[in-house]
């Protein structure tokens, strides 16, 4: 989340995980805070600061990393390693921004999917190569709760559900247990909420989550996929992800 940040400081801190893992490091850039005030102030985030700010921010960031930086500051360790930078975004403006900028693009449906088709479409449309990325690439946000049959994944599933239902009424807190049911008890307002949000997801056993992926992946052109998994029992939440892994392989 970039404006909590200034590009100097990212600059640093990625050019040292860079340094000590190479290769292996990519930088996703937000524009959002993603956090309330009194977290922004504990940041030391000038409240008043201008959101517009943050194409330039980018440009400075990846300036701090590049070969012959422009500022006369230089980022130790960051110069000159060119860590591999992503747009991350949920509106159309970080698709404009990916496009224009050549960089490849993370789209956040997995919590925010209604302007997802959209964006895409937007970012693939006004693509503009860049020393960085030759042609349009993006990756989408996705749900998967994959347990051994479909009746215990719902079940698992229900913990993110609480979870986003609270957040939305002003109540978040952390993730919560399973609760049978808990879908069902929800009035029409909070059910719809539901169904938007998890119109990127897939609920179920090994075979109905390939299924799922299979679909997502061909209805959107993905090019990679972030898989979230919000299970409350860690060892299921382990499991899910090893049956999403080898759904994708088969």
């Amino acid at each position: 989340m970039l404006p909590n940040h200034s590009p100097l400081v990212i600059a640093e801190q990625f050019g040292t995980l860079e340094s000590l893992y190479p290769g292996r490091i990519d930088l996703g850039l937000g524009r959002a805070p993603g956090s309330d005030q009194m977290t922004a102030r504990a940041l030391r985030r000038n409240l008043d600061s201008d959101a517009d700010a943050f194409p330039q921010d980018v440009a400075e960031l990846m300036d701090f990393m590049s070969d012959q930086p422009q500022q006369r500051v230089r980022a130790v360790p960051g110069m000159g390693l060119k860590v591999p930078v992503w747009i991350l975004g949920s509106s159309l403006f970080g698709a404009q921004l990916a496009a224009m900028m050549g960089l490849p693009y993370a789209f956040a449906s997995h919590f925010a999917p209604a302007q997802m088709m959209d964006a895409v479409a937007l970012y693939r449309a006004r693509f503009k190569p860049s020393a960085q990325l030759a042609k349009p690439h993006v990756m989408l946000g996705f749900n998967v709760f994959a347990a051994d049959t479909d009746e215990e994944a719902h079940l698992l599933a229900t913990s993110m559900q609480q979870a986003f239902v609270n957040l939305r009424s002003g109540r978040p807190a952390r993730l919560p247990p399973p609760q049978p049911g808990y879908a069902e008890q929800l009035g029409p307002a909070e059910q719809a909420l539901l169904r938007g949000v998890l119109s990127c997801t897939t609920i179920g056993s090994a075979a109905t989550i390939r299924k799922g992926l299979q679909d997502f992946v061909a209805r959107t052109g993905a090019d990679e996929l972030m898989i979230t998994s919000q299970m409350f029992d860690h060892t299921a939440r382990k499991h899910s992800y090893a049956l999403a892994a080898q759904a994708m392989r088969d």
